[in-house]
């Protein structure tokens, strides 16, 4: 496992500078959480391209492209596809799945719509997932069942199900909630483009409906719905919509990093 950036491609360097990560590059757990951690706060979550009927691409040298050279952000299937990809390219075994997302749905959720990565530190098997708008686990979480995992003021854990496989909880409120589910099949690459074909294009997609972008903060987040912006902090949370479309680009630029194009 390397330990310096000495024998690195440039294109994974590139990709380093894009977060700002300047940590180990050691094969361990620390590293692959601080790599987590820093994605998740420098690489938003966002669905502008479907909105503006920009054709998606999972193809790595265009998600390298739009993501570390363009600067821009992406959806679960754009976001985790590069982070595994990268986390490949410094030695970690990663394995790629498709999960069920519960979390503010009622009912069973009807499709199979995230993308996860099983990736293995140091002899231990973690979920990694830098592709949630919401609130999710800034770091690995361990697949051990049932063991609490505290996250700063966030607690999560992972059990079992009998028909949807693993099951990410989190502690909301005094009561657990599932985030998304997933079973231990592998997925190729070609299998998540049916569904990322779905959600960019189907009428009953949330990703049509309207802007969505997120990302996390040293302070807590920030997010887009809509023309809505929030800003979330220890003090509280600041609500307010641009006046019009320059005002709006340049509230993506400061708060997210998006640069208009």
């Amino acid at each position: 496992m390397r330990t310096d950036r000495e024998d690195l491609k440039p294109e994974v360097e590139a990709y380093l500078n894009r977060i700002g990560y300047e940590g180990p590059l050691d094969g361990s757990y620390e590293a692959l959480a601080l790599l987590q951690e820093q994605h998740l706060h420098t690489v938003p979550y966002e669905n502008l391209d479907i909105l503006n009927g920009v054709p998606l691409s999972l193809d790595i040298k265009r998600l390298r492209h739009k993501i570390v050279e363009r600067r821009r952000g992406g959806y679960c299937f754009e976001l985790n596809a590069l982070f595994g990809w990268l986390l490949r390219q410094l030695g970690y075994p990663v394995t790629d799945y498709v999960a069920r997302f519960w979390r503010d749905e009622t009912e069973l959720p009807p499709k199979r719509r995230h993308h996860v990565l099983k990736v293995e530190a140091e002899g231990v098997s973690y979920l990694c997932d830098v592709g949630v708008g919401g609130i999710v686990p800034r770091r690995p979480v361990r697949l051990a069942e049932k063991l609490e995992q505290p996250q700063g003021e966030e607690l999560y854990a992972m059990e079992r199900d009998p028909l949807f496989g693993w099951v990410l909880s989190e502690k909301h409120h005094g009561s657990w909630r599932r985030i998304y589910s997933f079973t231990e099949e592998p997925q190729l690459p070609k299998d998540f483009v049916m569904a990322s074909f779905w959600c960019e294009h189907s009428p009953e997609s949330i990703f049509k409906k309207d802007a969505m972008v997120a990302i996390r903060t040293r302070e807590g987040r920030n997010s887009v719905s809509g023309k809505e912006f929030k800003l979330f902090t220890p003090e509280g949370v600041r609500t307010f919509v641009p006046e019009n479309d320059a005002a709006y680009k340049e509230a993506l630029l400061k708060y997210f990093g998006i640069p208009s194009e």
